[in-house]
């Protein structure tokens, strides 16, 4: 692909075929976590990236559109995730141009750390949802609510309080789940009386692999599917969260 993968991954943009296993899991889980939701509705996957979850969303849904501002992301979609129940465009989180009430299912992932502009996009988002309509959504998972994220990519993260607390501002329903690793007792035992934390501080993967598998876990590079779950009020612990939102708030001219 040339040039193409170094700004494809600049923004976190994830490449199934050419990014780690595990790093792939941790994202295609949400896709499976909701297709059970999105069978034989109109869904419609802001923030696509390179298309992946839209082509998995396909096999269940009645019609499944990506949309994503990367020019350059959804030229590899159309290429390597043709679908006839797949469409994809370029267009911006806060601008969905699409009429009212357009889509069953909206679904997010990994997309609304990284906006400056959340009240914009939520109100985007309830704007084309029919009234019965689901929202899934996807981010970090952090002890305290911030605007200075650790990572360069993100403009601000949330508590689990907090991040229901936004959601709540637009949808009558929120409940929210805990996705993290299957890890052996003995691991999560280790990682509790780490309290210098000196696991996020090794930087060599051979070694860290080795001690993920001598305490019964799986790395993280070589993770399945299956080395993942996604439970509701599982937060306590969990890398990420998942929110499934329904009730759409629609107000003023939202509702027209």
């Amino acid at each position: 692909m040339g040039n193409s993968r170094t700004s494809l991954e600049f923004d976190e943009r994830i490449v199934p075929d050419e990014t780690d296993q595990g790093i792939v899991s941790v994202h295609l889980k949400r896709y499976v976590f909701a297709s059970p939701l999105c069978r034989s509705k109109q869904v419609l996957d802001v923030a696509c990236g390179t298309g992946y979850g839209t082509y998995y969303l396909a096999a269940f849904v009645e019609r499944v559109v990506g949309v994503d501002r990367s020019q350059e992301a959804i030229a590899y979609a159309k290429r390597r995730y043709g679908d006839p129940k797949a469409e994809f465009y370029v267009m911006d989180a806060c601008e969905l141009a699409f009429q009212h009430e357009s889509f069953d299912l909206v679904c997010s992932f990994e997309t609304i750390e990284h906006l400056g502009d959340v009240g914009a996009y939520l109100k985007g988002v309830v704007r084309v949802l029919r009234p019965d309509g689901l929202y899934l959504v996807s981010t970090p998972c952090v002890k305290r609510s911030t605007r200075a994220p650790q990572n360069p990519f993100h403009t601000q993260e949330w508590s689990p309080r907090d991040f229901k607390a936004l959601l709540e501002t637009r949808f009558a329903s929120v409940r929210l789940f805990g996705q993290r690793r299957r890890q052996s007792a003995l691991h999560r035992f280790l990682q509790r009386a780490d309290m210098f934390h000196l696991h996020t501080k090794i930087s060599f993967p051979a070694f860290t692999k080795r001690l993920s598998r001598a305490v019964g876990t799986t790395p993280f590079a070589d993770m399945s599917l299956e080395d993942l779950e996604i439970i509701e009020n599982h937060l306590q612990g969990a890398m990420w969260m998942v929110g499934i939102c329904s009730g759409p708030r629609k107000m003023g001219r939202e509702s027209l």
